[in-house]
């Protein structure tokens, strides 16, 4: 039963998540922590720094992951394919239309009519990752304790990095984490 599970949860996500990666976190979320529980919010911000850190998709290395935890390597296995079988048939259909039928206006509409709700998609995934990460509680709110300013001051950090020098972002990503290691390591010791 955990198999088929893990086949259909990440069926789902493979159907539905256009847009790439962090379009399918929310749908990720959604099926390993609201509805089976198989991740809590940490476990799955971890997850998805991991996903983002490793060579493939987020989606897949997701589906690998955490069917890997559920039910060890054949788990793993079920998981991905089940992530992937939905994109092996969706491009193999959409090729075949839009090779015969790329030029009708509708085809054009459609896919212009797909940008937004990927831009939406990608905006709910960071939020989502921003929250747990800014607010120790996992929901937004300023008592005490709760506002934790080292990763706003590495998140902004990045963002200045990134955007405004153009920074490799795996070296922005590495950087943070030494940062982070020498505070730990600073804080450990007094």
């Amino acid at each position: 039963m955990t198999y088929i599970r893990l086949f259909l949860a990440f069926l789902q996500i493979g159907a539905f998540s256009f847009g790439g990666g962090y379009a399918a976190m929310p749908l990720i979320q959604a099926q390993v922590i609201d509805k089976y529980h198989w991740l809590t919010m940490t476990d799955f911000t971890d997850l998805i720094t991991i996903a983002e850190m490793t060579p493939g998709p987020i989606a897949v290395n997701s589906a690998t992951f955490v069917g890997n935890q559920i039910a060890g390597i054949p788990g793993g296995l079920i998981a991905t394919l089940g992530c992937i079988l939905p994109s092996c048939i969706f491009v193999t259909i959409l090729a075949k239309i839009y090779t015969k039928y790329r030029d009708l206006t509708l085809m054009q509409g459609v896919l212009e009519s797909l940008r937004p709700a990927v831009v939406a998609m990608i905006l709910t995934a960071g939020i989502t990752i921003l929250i747990p990460a800014f607010f120790s509680s996992g929901h937004i709110g300023f008592l005490s304790g709760n506002f934790q300013l080292r990763p706003v001051i590495y998140f902004i950090g990045a963002v200045i990095l990134l955007r405004k020098w153009k920074t490799d972002p795996i070296k922005v990503m590495v950087s943070c984490g030494i940062v982070e290691v020498i505070y730990q390591s600073a804080v450990s010791f007094l």
